[in-house]
């Protein structure tokens, strides 16, 4: 756990949820998340300079030394909404309060600044010795069904298991989901858990039915090793390949993330045989595109095109033009069949390439 310069003379002050599981967990934290017991902003605001203040959440951000450290009030929650944002009941609440709106026992324990004491309201120490994840009550999956997604993360990242009513409750609420749900969370938590790019995390969303709160068309994952495929390319979203299967319409994409399914939608059905045909598909493209269509079409025109991606032509237009040829679409058919000849022998010369060209 990082080490604030943070005297506490109140006992009020508590490091919460994450930042203690993976203190107990001998793990690195790189969240450190502070409640106060009663108002934040009106008990903590004296600790250093202050930053910012949000007085509908009773949060408080305060320049300690060379630290900015965030302070939260306890708070209590109600959803006046399955599966959309909660709204703030009581800020000030009892400690006690503020840990039974978290997702997981092993997610609620708190410890005091002050003694180091570990507080444990929900059986979280416990579970956490166990490797269990176990929800605080039996809605907590209608109240927000994100977290079943941050189930499997937690469950990826520290070897884990749902405790068995906790896993009926997942499978109860999976056989009939409310879609009329906040997409922004469920996105986040997708793009987090399958960045972790693990291939367990892949199979088990599938496998699970997790990939059901994103969309309720039935789909089969294919059996691949989507990791080596995400790896080999060197992709930056791994997530977008893991879930690009699914109608992602609910989801709120980005430019870019839209033009890597549009460029998928377009070559997913072609059958890439030749070193060509290939060739011209992915050269294009994103790699999460080409990412894509290994994982949910084949993956051995993707495997063929990691060996022949750094084939060039070096002819150019210039080159083109001191030979007499005008601009016209006739460069294009020229390139093409200056690049099939150089994927045959990639060892062939500028000067053997225009040799080959003036033979069309």
């Amino acid at each position: 756990m990082k080490n604030l310069n943070i005297i506490d003379n109140s006992g009020k002050l508590f490091y919460v949820g994450g930042v203690v599981r993976d203190e107990l967990l001998s793990r690195e934290s790189f969240d450190v998340d502070i409640v106060y017991e009663g108002n934040a902003i009106e008990h903590c605001s004296c600790l250093g300079e202050v930053v910012r203040v949000n007085p509908d959440f009773g949060t408080v951000r305060v320049k300690i030394g060379d630290e900015e450290v965030d302070f939260a009030s306890t708070r209590s929650e109600i959803y006046p909404r399955p599966g959309h944002l909660p709204v703030v009941e009581k800020i000030g609440c009892s400690l006690k309060e503020d840990v039974l709106r978290r997702d997981f026992t092993v997610n609620s324990l708190a410890k005091s600044l002050k003694t180091g004491e570990i507080v444990d309201y929900t059986g979280g120490l416990e579970d956490l010795k166990a490797g269990v994840l176990r929800v605080l009550h039996d809605k907590s999956f209608i109240d927000d069904p994100t977290r079943i997604i941050r189930a499997l993360k937690f469950s990826v990242r520290f070897g884990f298991r749902l405790e068995e009513n906790t896993r009926r409750l997942q499978e109860e609420y999976l056989a009939n989901i409310n879609y009329d749900v906040c997409y922004k969370r469920i996105k986040k938590e997708v793009m987090e858990t399958l960045n972790l790019n693990s291939q367990e995390a892949f199979e088990r969303f599938y496998d699970e039915g997790i990939y059901k709160l994103v969309s309720p068309v039935e789909v089969r994952r294919p059996r691949v090793d989507a990791v080596a495929i995400v790896e080999a390319l060197g992709v930056n979203m791994p997530w977008l390949v893991y879930a690009g299967g699914l109608d992602l319409s609910r989801l709120e994409l980005t430019k870019v993330e839209q033009r890597i399914l549009k460029d998928f939608m377009e070559i997913r059905g072609r059958s890439l045989k030749t070193d060509f045909e290939i060739y011209k598909a992915f050269s294009p493209v994103a790699l999460e595109t080409i990412a894509l269509y290994g994982v949910w079409v084949s993956k051995e025109p993707v495997e063929r095109y990691l060996k022949i991606k750094d084939i060039k032509i070096s002819v150019t237009g210039d080159d083109l033009l001191a030979l007499g040829i005008k601009p016209s679409k006739q460069y294009v058919e020229i390139f093409d069949a200056v690049l099939k000849e150089k994927l045959k022998n990639p060892q062939m010369t500028k000067d053997e390439e225009i040799k080959f060209l003036l033979t069309l």
